[in-house]
């Protein structure tokens, strides 16, 4: 055999003569011509053939029969036998009769395959000398098949010279970590590689293009550049060597290698093993969408189950897409063949640029695309006219949507074409609100002394509390309260915990709590009666809009033509009037959004009674998709596999930010993409102590979460400060904290770990910064 550089002439020697050539010879083959040979040359054709020499020895043999620089060496397969004297043979001819020093090593055929590595797992015995040691060597190696668990592996037994290497290492023909294919990790100590893989030595790291520049090092001693100062393991030459060895092992084996090597005394290069990288870390394709939950994750916050997916996630989608159109702040090409919002494990993700939660990839090449600036003239008259009509457009959506619900009876009353009737008008009108409300958000400004949906609920459901109305039937008699839970088609939405009395600072805040009614408004009670008659779906109650007052928003009013008492839920009994005021002031978009909720309630209540007519448990319901569900309301069966579907696992919290590699993998967004960076949403600057929401509450206490999620509403009251890694600054909760007088911050990427509960935090709302301390 020869090196790789001897095959190739290439002179990539760093000294001018061969030494130490006793390898270089073939070794013959031992033992009886027919049958399982007791001893194997590692450079016989067709060595990387049988099972029983293992995986590492047949790599081997295929790359020294590739002219790859394989030392050579023989292999004594599993369970050949106790042949001897052919083994004699082989140790004889190899060590040159003892003169030189073997390593004796392991290779099953468990070890060093594609699915696994078992790095380490087995023994490897090196500078074996004379027979005796080498004798006890190969049963060392033998003995190590035993495993932890009682199962024996088969194992092969691989000889080679001992090499005194003057540097060796590890290289990956490919970046594991970052996925990257195009790159080459390189990392190498002075010696042989052995001693950085077992862990006793830390190596220098090299960062390779696949043609062998390289693009950094780092070093465990020093940074890169004195890393170079300090002449690291490795020259510029050997590496570049060695990312030739890289192409051609990536060749001969089809992908890329994790590989050990080594450089001998006279600078030649010397592959030891070769096996496939096991842990490689899933890439996006080139231009694959910049995905995240903040923009969504307040509306629908939990994973959820298809036939959810179909109701609020598809309407969502279309909603936003007509409001981007009609904004001219996206191609309509891309809108038309991209969902804006998506789900992802079930759980719901935006597009982050078409959205504009991220700045473009190359700003200057932004500010020459004239298709921008264009698509913002083409759609300017429709939004200076929009600005001002928009208002008017959401007063009317919302009195229509709740003209709509305050006539819909019980789901029980409707039969089955109706039933999908009333499915068909709650999609269409959730994009109708979805699209208006996003419009509400981007366009008109925000008064100062603006009200939330959920401010207006915490309060509600103070008053509700404080009546002893139980919590099952406060949506009922305060409907506003629903701005307080998500929705689900499998379990009712759990209204808030009761603050502490001592949570609650200033008098003015509301506290959840039936010690605690709350406070007196200025605001002017609604129209008074003795009976305020709600929607038997959804216990909504109607609302007056009167056409004189288009820009005003909806104020809540009671109905005056009732149904019929039998075919509705009346209020709870100590149901105050007063608490009507509590949606007099709502701005557009949070009354928009408040219609959202309600309408999705009306949604789970209608779909529970399809449900509960074709006897499907409601946990199950959610398995169907929209369109099987209209087959089954207009008299088609129920999907024979419905029973043997089985709900998605559990997945963990989307990323930040991220994009979707093969087969869905999700692969977190690094560097400067994370959100948009941290932006001040409330101002004010504050230290205080980083919880988490759960166990005691600090007294200076900073609320750190991964979204704005609008259950957390009770919470604020007490806060000190308030971070978020998502979020916007017009998110429930970020109106909220301002009403509130939180200092808040959004966009702090990996919040949650980098900020741990019990640590001193520094939240700068006005600046939009957040620091680990107290830096006052």
């Amino acid at each position: 055999m020869t090196t790789l550089d001897e095959r190739h002439g290439e002179g990539a020697r760093d000294g001018d003569e061969h030494r130490n050539d006793f390898a270089l010879g073939p070794v013959e083959a031992y033992g009886p011509e027919h049958g399982l040979r007791p001893v194997v040359p590692l450079d016989q054709p067709g060595t990387a053939l049988p099972r029983s020499l293992g995986s590492k020895a047949a790599n081997l043999a295929r790359a020294a029969r590739a002219g790859l620089p394989v030392l050579p060496g023989f292999v004594i397969p599993d369970r050949a036998g106790g042949d001897t004297v052919a083994l004699r043979r082989a140790w004889d001819d190899l060590s040159d009769n003892g003169a030189h020093p073997l390593v004796v090593r392991s290779s099953s055929p468990q070890e060093d395959t594609a699915e696994s590595s078992l790095a380490g797992q087995f023994t490897s015995v090196l500078d074996v000398r004379g027979w005796a040691e080498f004798r006890t060597a190969v049963q060392t190696v033998l003995d190590s098949a035993h495993r932890p668990d009682g199962s024996t592996a088969p194992m092969a037994v691989l000889v080679q010279p001992m090499l005194a290497a003057r540097v060796g290492g590890v290289m990956f023909g490919a970046d594991p970590v970052a996925g990257r294919a195009d790159r080459i990790l390189v990392s190498a100590v002075r010696g042989g590689p052995d001693s950085l893989v077992s862990g006793a030595q830390a190596g220098t790291d090299y960062w390779l293009s696949g043609r062998g520049r390289l693009l950094r090092s780092e070093s465990s001693r020093a940074p890169w550049t004195q890393a170079q100062a300090n002449g690291g393991p490795l020259t510029r030459g050997q590496l570049f060597r060695l990312a030739r060895l890289a192409r051609r092992v990536r060749r001969v084996f089809g992908g890329p290698q994790d590989v050990e090597f080594g450089f001998d005394a006279d600078g030649r290069l010397w592959l030891f093993q070769s096996r496939p990288i096991t842990a490689m870390a899933a890439r996006p394709a080139r231009g694959a969408r910049l995905l995240g939950p903040g923009p969504v994750a307040e509306t629908l916050p939990e994973q959820l189950a298809p036939l959810e997916g179909d109701l609020w996630v598809a309407p969502m989608a279309r909603g936003l897409a007509a409001a981007l159109d009609i904004g001219g702040t996206a191609p309509r090409r891309l809108l038309r063949s991209l969902p804006v919002v998506t789900t992802v494990g079930g759980r719901a993700a935006a597009d982050l640029r078409l959205l504009g939660a991220v700045p473009p990839r190359h700003r200057w090449l932004a500010l020459l695309n004239p298709a921008p600036g264009a698509r913002r003239l083409g759609a300017a008259w429709r939004v200076g006219r929009l600005v001002s009509s928009l208002p008017g457009l959401a007063t009317d959506l919302a009195a229509d949507v709740d003209r709509h619900l305050a006539e819909v009876p019980s789901p029980a009353e409707l039969s089955a074409p109706a039933l999908a009737a009333e499915l068909r008008w709650t999609r269409r009108v959730l994009v109708s609100l979805h699209a208006q409300e996003a419009l509400a958000g981007a366009l008109l400004d925000e008064p100062p002394d603006s009200r939330t949906a959920a401010g207006a609920a915490l309060t509600a459901l103070a008053e509700a509390r404080a009546l002893g109305i139980p919590d099952d039937q406060v949506t009922a008699t305060h409907p506003v309260t629903l701005a307080l839970t998500a929705p689900s088609l499998r379990a009712r939405g759990r209204l808030p915990e009761a603050s502490a009395p001592s949570q609650v600072d200033g008098g003015h805040r509301p506290a959840i709590g039936p010690a605690r009614p709350s406070a007196p408004t200025n605001e002017a009670p609604g129209p008074a009666g003795p009976s305020v008659p709600t929607s038997a779906a959804v216990a909504v109650r109607p609302t007056a809009h009167p056409a004189n007052s288009r820009t005003s928003p909806p104020t809540p009013a009671p109905r005056t033509s009732p149904r019929p008492a039998a075919s509705r839920t009346s209020p709870h009994p100590a149901a105050p009037l007063t608490s009507r005021a509590s949606l007099t002031a709502l701005p557009p978009r949070e009354a928009l959004r408040l219609r959202i909720r309600w309408v999705q309630e009306l949604q789970v209540r209608l779909v529970h009674e399809v449900a509960r007519r074709l006897g499907i448990p409601r946990e199950r319901v959610g398995l169907l998709r929209w369109s099987e569900l209209v087959a089954v309301l207009g008299g088609g069966a129920v999907p024979g596999d419905l029973h043997a579907r089985v709900p998605r696992p559990e997945s963990p919290p989307l990323p930040d930010a991220f994009r979707l590699a093969d087969g869905h993998v999700v692969v977190a967004e690094r560097g400067g993409d994370r959100g948009g960076g941290m932006r001040g949403v409330s101002a004010g600057r504050v230290v205080g102590t980083v919880w988490d929401g759960t166990g005691p509450r600090p007294t200076d206490a900073v609320l750190v979460v991964r979204t704005l999620d609008p259950a957390l509403a009770p919470l604020l009251p007490g806060l000190t400060g308030l971070v978020a890694q998502t979020g916007s600054p017009l998110s429930h909760l970020a109106v909220l904290a301002r009403e509130f007088g939180l200092p808040a911050v959004v966009g702090a990427a990996d919040a949650v770990h980098r900020f741990p509960p019990g640590s001193r935090l520094t939240v700068d709302g006005t600046a939009g910064d957040v620091r680990l301390g107290d830096v006052s």
